[in-house]
């Protein structure tokens, strides 16, 4: 299977860094500082609203029914912050997330 993405360390090295007046002018290199820094990622498939006593009577086997239709994209949170929204694959025998879609938020923009 082909893959779209790129790992980090996959982006050519550069040891200069551009300067300009445009904000919009960043590279991957100008993040270089936040590199390592751990952030949890979440795929959420849907979400359902039950009662404790709804929730206790479930068990295995027990269909918990999603806001979501079939084919809806999944939101995609970093840190607990929508940030894209994508669509569920099969990656050899493990379920991934291809993303369809980034989100931009005015204050993301800065």
């Amino acid at each position: 299977m082909e893959s779209d993405t790129m790992a980090l360390e996959e982006f050519p090295d550069s040891d200069a860094i551009a300067v300009t007046d445009d904000p919009s002018d960043k590279t991957a290199q100008d993040l270089a500082p936040v590199f390592d820094v751990p952030v949890n990622i979440s795929a959420v498939l849907g979400k359902a609203h039950m009662s404790v006593a709804q929730l206790l009577k479930l068990n295995r086997g027990s269909v918990l029914e999603l806001d979501r239709k079939v084919g809806e994209a999944i939101d995609i949170f970093v840190n607990n912050r929508l940030v894209a929204r994508g669509e569920v694959v099969v990656v050899e025998d493990r379920l991934g997330v291809t993303m369809t879609e980034i989100i931009k938020t005015e204050d993301s923009a800065a």
